[in-house]
């Protein structure tokens, strides 16, 4: 029999393709040809089956849902109900648009590699696509699929049960920002569906610190009455020096086209400085000047700038005397004449130590030589924008950081102007950020605590007092009282997964009566669950995309596809529970119908037409106060509307080149705080503990210069990563084959550890210890290490993390002002033989398996 002709497409690796009748198949199907021949003759074959074209598909215009640092396009190409491929803007799809336009008034609106891989969890293993409830112990990932009915009979009865039993505070509220920024569906602490949903039930207890930046947070409504403290990211073009202060933007946005404007900026002459243990990809993409500094160091740092500021008569005096509250004797109220002010505190008056930058650089590592350079650099160079980022913020007493960086912005003269910064927080542009079914109870509790004192509360419950929970009081019936917390919710959140104390908070659940989570995917935290809600994603519900907290756009968000399996949407299963929960208590009343005002109880089966009606009239709210003449036809189309600024949006031009005051009780930047000053009995506050009037160097609890540095060397900093957002994205292998979870650390702390570069090593501490990959560089500080956040654990018998999860190492301790300390860890690291489990993707098997096996 003679042998069939054989192309050879690698010899090296013996790969083969027969042309046979089914290789000529799939030349007839894609029309591939390989133009090789072979005996005389053209082998007419594709080795694999090919892309759809874009004439085949269906486009829609979408965006990414998460809480990553902006909010970008995303392009869905479809073929019938599924997503074949993303794309992103181009230019084409706003009004006037054109394949390829790109302008400085109107960016593209470019999917980072993130929202770009969104279609591998779209369809990934880890879809939870019908409710489940556990029928193992908990934590132990054994489930059984059954019912909605099943399911929200069994949730609605139990929590009516917690409610009589233990009281208004029984269900913990533990929504975040997993799926943020829709005008409809928003998991959010604040003003998300659970909060509205629990709140209108009459049982919740609230978790008031935002692990993000809630020391941030504290700083901006201290220092200048809001939040809203962001210029918007074109404003960086205009800047001379930009202090990347704690700040990685090739990693964390802040923005969605900070990028492009910095890129403006340093082709027209900027300078750039960046201040982190880590010499970064940001560093290396913009030549800055790279100052390495301790963690949790940072105010000690700025400190001392402002000693050298001060003492050589480089502040803007009449900037300061005009607007500014507390900086020196002469700019404190008459009230507080006598009190500490920041001038003399940084000079030594009070407390005979001049904060020099030869004090600073004996606390932060940094050369004083070096801290006066910055100092001088910054003061002289107008406008400047130090850009005081969250990571520093996330320590303990990380307000005051971020308190110290605003005393610099404002003694130089560098708020309310163009190029200038007094982030912060930095939400920019304010947009119409909320429709209709939030305007009633959007944000009732009866207890709150700081989120990461949850488990702390549980376990010691009823021996906590109010500070050690940072208790703030609801009204005087309650003011007071320890939350009974007996049950907990999580929506759009992987908070077991993500607060400080993981093994702490293992043993807070397992004393809890119900666990509910509510989530497209599986987590860490719903493994622990008792009922999985399955939840359509973003392509399979109806919605408009709100910017992040910058960015001057809105996209609409179509449902692309339909729901997958028996996937509902949030507002779908609350309104449902709603209808149940009224028939089990009479003092219940209309709740259906009062926290879903267009719907009835069809809205299960059909929740388009109300759906739609909603966004319909939140567009003609725009309409009304923004100005937009864009019908909502016309958007739907288009798919995306970017507003066109006058003028850039500067946080702060309003009461800098209009004398409006701020929004403090002085009406002034309040560098010496009235609300703090008043304070008389910190018990009775949601801070528990003393917080100084001005911003202030405090020691933190665990750094370099504490005493059990001599049993755990090293400072461990946890930084978000690149390619997960928060422990979203976790499970994409696409991302996982780019990069992968390792602790990095200085070449020569690895050299007298005998470790190398792909070494498998222990790191440990008293509350836990992890397994990790090692990394060796020079870019990152001798004793500092690194382990970014986010990683799905994987925790053994003994309590051990196998996927390497900082929170194992973090102490669920945070600031009077409720910053969380998750970069205030000392570690001991060390080469190991425990198992290193780096995740499904790795091991080619599927975490599903886990959950999806006992169904």
């Amino acid at each position: 029999m003679k042998t069939p002709p054989v192309a050879i497409l690698n010899p090296a690796r013996r790969s083969f393709l027969k042309t046979t009748a089914a290789g000529a198949a799939l030349s007839a199907a894609g029309g591939g040809l390989l133009e090789m021949a072979l005996d005389g003759k053209p082998a007419n074959a594709f080795a694999y089956a090919p892309h759809y074209t874009d004439d085949q598909l269906t486009t829609v215009v979408t965006s990414c849902d998460h809480n990553c640092g902006s909010r970008h396009m995303l392009v869905a190409h479809k073929k019938g109900d599924v997503i074949v491929r993303l794309s992103t803007d181009d230019g084409r799809y706003q009004i006037g648009g054109a394949f390829g336009k790109d302008t400085v008034a109107e960016p593209q609106l470019r999917a980072c590699l993130r929202g770009r891989s969104y279609r591998s969890r779209l369809y990934s293993a880890e879809r939870i696509l019908y409710p489940m409830m556990r029928v193992g112990e908990r934590g132990e990932g054994k489930f059984k699929r059954v019912s909605w009915d099943d399911a929200l009979n069994h949730i609605a009865a139990k929590m009516v049960e917690l409610k009589s039993k233990y009281g208004p505070t029984a269900i913990l509220d533990q929504a975040y920002a997993g799926t943020s920024y829709g005008v409809l569906h928003k998991s959010d602490q604040i003003e998300g569906l659970l909060a509205r949903f629990l709140g209108m039930f009459g049982c919740r207890t609230n978790s008031w610190s935002v692990p993000s930046y809630q020391g941030t947070t504290a700083s901006s409504r201290w220092t200048f009455g809001t939040i809203q403290d962001g210029n918007e990211d074109d404003a960086f073009a205009y800047s001379k020096l930009i202090i990347m202060w704690g700040w990685n933007p090739a990693y964390t946005f802040h923005g969605g086209n900070t990028f492009y404007y910095m890129r403006l900026a340093k082709q027209q002459g900027c300078k750039f400085v960046v201040v982190d243990p880590q010499y970064t990809d940001s560093a290396a993409a913009y030549d800055a000047w790279w100052i390495p500094i301790r963690p949790n160091t940072d105010a000690a740092m700025l400190a001392g700038m402002a000693h050298y500021i001060f003492t050589n008569k480089l502040q803007d005096q009449e900037f300061i005397d005009g607007y500014v509250q507390g900086m020196d004797e002469g700019t404190m109220p008459d009230w507080a004449k006598g009190q500490e002010n920041f001038k003399d505190y940084i000079l030594g008056k009070y407390d005979q130590t001049p904060k020099t930058p030869e004090w600073a650089a004996q606390i932060c590592g940094v050369p004083a030589d070096d801290i006066k350079k910055l100092a001088d650099l910054y003061a002289r160079t107008k406008p400047a924008a130090l850009k005081a980022s969250w990571g520093p913020g996330r320590n303990a007493y990380g307000e005051q950081y971020n308190r110290m960086a605003a005393a610099l912005q404002a003694m130089t003269g560098n708020i309310g102007i163009l190029g200038g910064s007094a982030e912060g927080v930095g939400k920019g542009w304010h947009a119409e950020s909320v429709a209709y079914p939030y305007d009633e109870f959007a944000n009732v509790w009866w207890g709150s605590i700081k989120s990461d004192r949850w488990a702390h509360c549980v376990l010691n419950y009823p021996n906590v007092k109010r500070e050690e929970v940072g208790l703030w009081p609801r009204d005087d019936e309650l003011d007071g009282k320890i939350p009974n917390i007996k049950a907990i919710w999580w929506h759009g959140s992987d908070w077991f997964n993500q607060l400080t104390n993981i093994n702490k908070e293992i043993e807070a659940v397992k004393k809890l009566e119900l666990v509910v989570c509510a989530d497209s995917t599986i987590t860490p935290s719903g493994l622990w669950a008792d009922v999985l809600l399955p939840i359509a994603t973003h392509f399979e519900r109806h919605d408009v995309a709100l910017p992040w907290y910058k960015g001057h756009y809105y996209i609409h968000r179509p449902k692309t596809i339909e729901p997958m399996g028996e996937s509902k949407t949030d507002f779908q299963i609350f309104t449902e529970l709603c209808y149940r929960l009224e028939k089990l208590d009479p003092s219940l009343k209309d709740l259906g119908k009062r926290y879903n005002p267009r719907a009835d109880p069809s809205y299960w089966d059909n929740p388009d037409p109300v759906d739609e009606a909603y966004l319909d009239a939140w567009w003609k709210r725009v309409q009304e106060h923004q100005g937009v003449t864009m019908s909502w036809e016309e958007f739907k189309q288009r798919g995306v509307y970017k507003f066109i600024l006058d003028q850039p949006h500067v946080a702060f031009r309003e009461q800098i080149e209009d004398d409006e005051p701020f929004e403090t009780p002085s009406g002034k930047i309040e560098i010496f705080s009235t609300v703090l000053a008043e304070i008389t009995d910190w018990t009775k506050t949601q801070y528990g503990y003393p917080i100084p009037a001005i911003p202030k160097w405090i020691e933190p609890f665990e750094w370099m210069g504490h005493a059990s540095v001599k049993e755990y060397p090293f400072h461990m900093v946890s930084p978000h990563p690149r390619w997960r957002t928060h422990s979203i994205f976790n499970n994409i292998p696409w991302l996982r084959e780019t990069y992968q979870q390792e602790i990095t650390l200085n070449a020569s702390d690895a050299r007298k550890l005998g470790i190398v570069t792909g070494d498998i090593v222990e790191v440990w501490n008293a509350r836990g210890k992890v397994v990790v990959p090692a990394y060796v560089t020079e870019r990152c500080m001798p004793g500092v290490v690194v382990l970014h956040e986010g990683v799905w654990m994987d925790r053994d018998r003994q309590g051990v993390d196998r996927a390497g999860n900082p929170d194992f190492l973090t102490k669920d301790e945070p600031s009077p002002a409720g910053a969380f300390a998750y970069n205030t860890i000392l570690v001991n690291l060390k080469k190991t033989n425990l198992e290193h489990r780096p995740g499904w993707d790795s091991l080619a098997t599927s975490r599903a398996y886990i959950f999806r096996r006992d169904a």
